[in-house]
């Protein structure tokens, strides 16, 4: 199979993947805390990195591995998993998943807003009018289409959802400076937070009894949002010879995302949940759009 095909078989199926976490979400928060969830999917998100690692025969690579390089990943544990998926589940715990799931959509959009004190970027026309675009559609979304009506289904809930695409953003322009392989990263980021998550739940929760259906979603929330969906994309955009046309298909999950929460779920997909999700997905896809070469004929 050419390598083109390959990852695009790799980057299809890694949108069908996320498209079921929302859903997953859901579904683990009907029996478990937000950080119980956390728990167990980070658990499961480790065990699953380290088996990749066997798999591929580069465990040894872990050994190798020296102290500064250790207390990264840590540090950056601490961001992802630790804090933003606590702050994304107990969003999702607060609002509907149609709201919580196309906010989350937005990190590249802070992203954007980050690199200016950060990286001290300039931001163009085109990205500034991409911000306005995807923040209306945030504000479609949890007003339900009612911008001037100031109603939310949880103010708290859209505070947390915008909060959790900071801490991404954040842990992405740090993430992306460092020279391991990023799987090595990833595991290291959620082997080293995983102690600490499990302090905090015995500290302040309970690990048991815990009803099964909750603990098999949170499972799965470790193995395919933490870890092979992860993996797979990484495959994907190393295989293609185009990013851009690859990178353009993860916009397909949040609607396929929307169409599982309705069926599975059981929400009404309200008007508004998809006309902002239309406007978080455009503005998302603004500063990647090119007018037309055109040449002077005659």
């Amino acid at each position: 199979m050419p390598p083109q095909q390959k990852a695009f078989y790799f980057a299809i199926t890694t949108v069908f993947l996320w498209s079921t976490v929302a859903t997953a979400f859901k579904l683990s928060l009907l029996h478990l805390s937000p950080l119980q969830l956390l728990f167990y999917a980070n658990l499961a998100s480790t065990l699953t990195l380290l088996l990749l690692l066997l798999f591929e025969g580069r465990i040894g690579q872990l050994r190798s591995l020296r102290w500064p390089q250790f207390r990264r990943g840590f540090l950056l544990g601490l961001l992802n998993p630790l804090l933003y998926y606590l702050v994304l589940f107990k969003a999702y715990d607060l609002l509907p998943a149609q709201e919580a799931q196309p906010i989350n959509y937005t990190w590249a959009i802070t992203l954007s807003l980050l690199s200016v004190p950060l990286l001290g970027h300039r931001l163009t026309g085109k990205e500034l009018l991409s911000i306005l675009v995807s923040y209306a559609g945030v504000v479609v979304i949890v007003t339900h289409g009612e911008p001037f009506s100031l109603t939310f289904s949880s103010l708290p809930g859209v505070a947390l959802a915008l909060v959790s695409t900071l801490i991404w953003a954040v842990y992405w322009i740090y993430s992306t400076r460092g020279s391991l392989d990023p799987v090595i990263a990833l595991f290291l980021n959620f082997a080293t937070a995983l102690p600490l998550v499990a302090l905090l739940v015995w500290a302040t929760s309970t690990f048991y009894p815990l009803d099964f259906r909750g603990i098999a979603a949170a499972v799965y929330v470790g193995v395919i949002e933490m870890g092979i969906a992860f993996v797979l994309w990484l495959k994907a955009m190393r295989l293609t010879s185009s990013t851009v046309k690859i990178a353009t298909l993860i916009y397909f999950a949040p609607f396929l995302s929307l169409i599982l929460i309705h069926f599975i779920l059981g929400e009404t997909i309200r008007w508004s949940s998809v006309a902002g999700l239309v406007l978080i997905v455009a503005g998302n896809l603004i500063p990647r759009w090119r007018m037309p070469v055109t040449q002077n004929q005659g």
